[in-house]
């Protein structure tokens, strides 16, 4: 056997054992008299001794050959140590090495090979393979393995069925671009990878299924933002004969299940918010409810004072930043010049001081009295110390600055503790939002969310104000989860594409199969789905996703290690009917 023993498991109980360990040499002191070895696999790492008086010389010399990262099997006896290493399970034992065998060489890695690297990113993505023998990285992907057993006990407990559905779909023309596969036997057809197995969720609760989960990979080929990645993990989750309630009971049950087993908090009834009370709160669909500094709305007290950017102003909010009374000047207008960027795109900032003695101070003293001032403290519920930061212009916009300006100060005052958890059920969100730029509306989550029951007359009259029976599951201020309770009427599914802007023919090209299936005595059914890469770089205390996937795509949507997307050889492009649009160059 390669060995009786992982790198982690030897203890001050195995002393006078003989062992056998295998693994990777990560580095070799060599003291002349005497050589230690640090040898380690991903269960830790163990010292191994060899000596001038204990071991064989042609040893000592076939343990000098030794690099870093070479694989080796050593066998020998358990020593207890002289001086302790109490930082690492193994830190009490050596093994004096009596026989060593080397399994395989190692060219020198291009980084070193150690909880604290010198490697860069990119380099560590072209080598991942080597990273991933980092202690660091081993325990990210051993996390992610547990949140996913935990989940998967969870709702098998709960009756659900696993299910794979499948990878070659229908290309649809909602949500972001699909990534498309063409089809050899089919020419000048196409295959697309899904965003999400929504339609055949849908349609095992029509064939009776009742609970379907299945932790499944899905594909975007949209643009890449720092943190995004073209292929993703959801946990995708699908129930029949239920209304919102019972989805919101059974899943809150699992995001309170992982953070009990994984990290020993109690289970508590998380709360709920709409998603207008939200907005009008917090700036955001997705609020951090870690800490306060809620907007308050100013727009009825500032007006009428001739101060023009707020009479012309369709809102003016203000945040209370707690004690930051004593901002420098220069201090505040690198808060005005963040705000000022094209991402938050605000035009100015206002502020108020409000010193824990003496009289409030203002931007805006020439226009607004004293008195006036103390009403924007007891709006925003600004307290001694605290500095009032004001935005005004077109509500939504100015809400979403806000919004990120709380969030902003947020993490410069360290209120966005990692180890603390928020969750956050938000609800009611509106069912389409209006796209000028199409002049239609679009689903604000699918096409086949349904419209709250007591909103189906506005699909009618004012389909713009319906809500839908929707909801997102939020912690931290992220997006977690997010699903509805679906349409199951095709009478129903056929207004919402209506209103959509698809004509009977593209509705019937597109979804005709699930509207036939509608036909067959559909169940009422609902579902939710879960970012699980983004989930479990939370309950790590992350919100970096990439640290979490074995092989991720850098922020151009690149593996670098395999060098791929790549172009393709011109027969197999031939093959399937597909001219090259390389240059000779290119190619």
């Amino acid at each position: 056997m390669y060995r009786t023993h992982t790198n982690g498991q030897l203890n001050i109980q195995h002393v006078g054992q003989q062992v056998t360990l295998s693994g990777w040499v990560q580095t070799v002191r060599d003291k002349g008299f005497m050589i230690w070895i640090d040898l380690r696999d991903r269960y830790g790492v163990t010292q191994l001794l060899l000596d001038e008086k204990r071991t064989d010389a042609a040893l000592l010399e076939q343990a000098r050959t030794l690099g870093r990262e070479f694989v080796i099997q050593v066998s020998g006896t358990v020593l207890e140590r002289e001086s302790k290493n109490m930082k690492i399970p193994t830190g009490e034992i050596e093994v004096l090495v009596e026989e060593l065998t080397i399994i395989n060489q190692s060219k020198l890695p291009p980084f070193t090979i150690e909880n604290q690297t010198d490697g860069g990113e990119e380099l560590r993505m072209q080598y991942r393979y080597l990273d991933i023998r980092r202690k660091p990285v081993q325990d990210k992907l051993v996390f992610r393995s547990r949140v996913a057993q935990l989940t998967r006990n969870y709702l098998a407990a709960q009756d659900f069925v696993e299910v794979e559905t499948p990878v070659l779909i229908k290309s649809t023309p909602e949500g972001a671009r699909d990534f498309l596969v063409p089809s050899r036997m089919n020419p000048g057809t196409f295959y697309a990878l899904p965003q999400s197995p929504q339609t055949f969720k849908q349609l095992m609760m029509v064939g009776g299924l009742d609970r379907y989960f299945q932790i499944v990979k899905c594909f975007r080929d949209e643009d890449l933002r720092a943190d995004r990645q073209p292929e993703f993990t959801q946990i995708d989750c699908e129930m029949a004969f239920v209304k919102q309630e019972d989805i919101l009971q059974t899943f809150e049950g699992l995001l309170l299940h992982l953070l009990q087993e994984i990290k020993d908090i109690a289970p508590q009834a998380i709360p709920r918010m709409s998603y207008e009370e939200a907005m009008q709160r917090f700036g955001s669909d997705k609020p951090d409810i870690r800490f306060g500094m809620e907007i308050g709305d100013l727009t009825k007290a500032v007006k009428g004072r001739d101060f023009k950017i707020f009479e012309d102003a369709e809102l003016v909010g203000g945040i209370a930043v707690p004690e930051a009374a004593d901002y420098t000047r220069k201090e505040i207008d690198q808060l005005t010049d963040w705000v000022k960027r094209p991402q938050i795109g605000a035009s100015g900032m206002i502020w108020v001081r409000v010193p824990k003695d003496g009289a409030l101070k203002s931007s805006v003293d020439k226009f607004y009295s004293t008195e006036d001032l103390q009403q924007w403290v007891e709006i925003t519920g600004a307290n001694p110390g605290d500095l009032i930061l004001v935005l005004a212009g077109e509500e939504n916009r100015t809400r979403k600055q806000l919004g990120e300006l709380r969030l902003e100060l947020g993490n410069r005052l360290n209120l966005r503790d990692p180890q603390v958890f928020a969750p956050l059920w938000v609800l009611d969100f509106p069912l389409l939002e209006w796209d000028d730029e199409t002049q239609r509306y679009h689903a604000m989550h699918h096409p086949f969310t349904s419209p709250k029951p007591e909103d189906f007359h506005l699909l009618e009259t004012d389909p713009g104000k319906a809500r839908a029976n929707a909801y997102d599951l939020v912690l931290n201020g992220n997006e977690i989860g997010g699903g509805s309770i679906r349409i199951f009427d095709k009478s129903l599914q056929q207004r919402m594409f209506k209103l959509l802007g698809f004509s009977e023919e593209e509705a019937a090209a597109q979804f005709g199969f699930l509207m036939n299936a509608f036909e067959y005595g559909a169940p009422p059914h609902g579902g939710i789905a879960f970012g699980f890469d983004r989930l479990v770089a939370i309950l790590d205390g992350s919100e970096t996703i990439r640290d979490y996937i074995a092989f991720p795509k850098n922020n151009a949507g690149r593996d670098v290690m395999i060098n791929t997307p790549s172009p393709i050889a011109q027969d197999q492009l031939d093959e399937l009917f597909i001219k090259s649009t390389l240059s000779e160059e290119e190619k």
